[in-house]
């Protein structure tokens, strides 16, 4: 039986030019996995207000953290791969959700190099649940070969937010960065709270029964702020950290309702008042450096929390092309249904 994997990253603009990160921002908003909102009202919003004022200021920021071979996550990516495909047999390629190389487009490619492809494996880049993430990767997918390649059988790695190797990997980029003397903030990407609600399988728990990340339920198994929860813990327990020495966050806030919280921005102003001058930053949701750790974290982040008292302000970097996170990855591609 021919098999193949594809995993699959966010994506990002082509270039800095404002006219590719509009393209960009405009199917990634216009996604109902990410603004979740009637097609007219989500229209109404991206197409009338956003994408009308966003995608300069989005440009500027872009261009801060390019590098000369190209946006981070796209080269990182690349990267991981190449490395990946050391590691395992099974033939690797990598996707992206938004822009290029597109699900559609990859999935195209493999079955023209493997002609008679008859199981997939399908691994999001992302270690949590999330309706805006692993779910829409999940859901592309599905669609696109229904529609284009419908006798392809489809198996996806589930979220890995509590795998032992994982918290090992995760847990060894921070230790080998984190001066002794720091406060460490788990900064996770935020999601609106009504997406934690709105994938609630019980419909009856989160939000709704008192410490509900920390009250066993079948609604764990796809809520982002649970399972965000549940990696920092792990990965504390891991590195021995005590209660007081480090917390957790939600980044990226976009409008005006509520997110889950704290707000990331909103702790960089309190931090030093409370006595944490000295602040370490890990983006545990995010498998690849990208904008919103270059440049919303290590470079907006840091000018915050040292304008409001900071004294030092040391960036964690994601997993990237680690050769320990390329060989678990080649690892999970080599052990699937072996």
């Amino acid at each position: 039986m021919k098999k193949a994997a594809v995993v699959i990253n966010l994506g990002s603009p082509k270039s800095t030019d404002v006219k590719d990160v509009k393209e960009y921002l405009g199917e990634f908003l216009m996604d109902d996995h990410v603004i979740d909102f009637p097609k007219w009202a989500r229209t109404l919003l991206v197409k009338g207000i956003i994408l009308n004022t966003r995608p300069k200021k989005s440009a500027e920021a872009y261009k801060t953290i390019w590098w000369d071979e190209g946006s981070p996550l796209i080269v990182l990516s690349q990267r991981l791969i190449s490395k990946v495909r050391k590691h395992t047999k099974i033939p690797t390629y990598l996707a992206m959700r938004y822009a290029e190389p597109s699900i559609q487009q990859t999935l195209k490619v493999m079955t023209e190099e493997i002609p008679n492809l008859e199981e997939l494996y399908v691994v999001p880049l992302y270690p949590h649940f999330a309706m805006s993430s692993y779910e829409t990767v999940v859901d592309r997918v599905k669609e696109v070969a229904a529609k284009d390649f419908p006798e392809l059988k489809l198996t996806f790695k589930e979220p890995w937010y509590d795998d032992d190797d994982y918290i090992k990997v995760l847990s060894s980029i921070i230790k080998e960065t984190l001066p002794e003397d720091h406060h460490l903030m788990f900064s996770y990407h935020g999601i609106p709270v009504r997406h934690v609600k709105k994938s609630d399988c019980t419909g009856q728990h989160c939000y709704k029964v008192n410490d509900c990340c920390s009250v066993v339920s079948e609604a764990h198994k796809v809520c982002y702020k649970h399972q965000t929860a549940v990696t920092t813990k792990l990965v504390a327990a891991e590195l021995g950290l005590e209660d007081g020495t480090y917390e957790t966050s939600y980044q990226s806030r976009l409008g005006r309702d509520a997110w889950i919280q704290p707000y990331t921005a909103q702790r960089f102003e309190e931090l030093a008042g409370e006595g944490k001058k000295k602040l370490a930053v890990v983006c545990p949701a995010f498998v690849s450096d990208c904008l919103e750790t270059l440049e919303e974290i290590n470079e907006e982040g840091k000018e915050d929390f040292l304008h409001n008292g900071g004294e030092h302000f040391q960036p964690i970097a994601c997993m990237n092309d680690r050769d320990d996170w390329s060989a678990l990855l080649g690892k999970w591609i080599s052990e699937w249904k072996r």
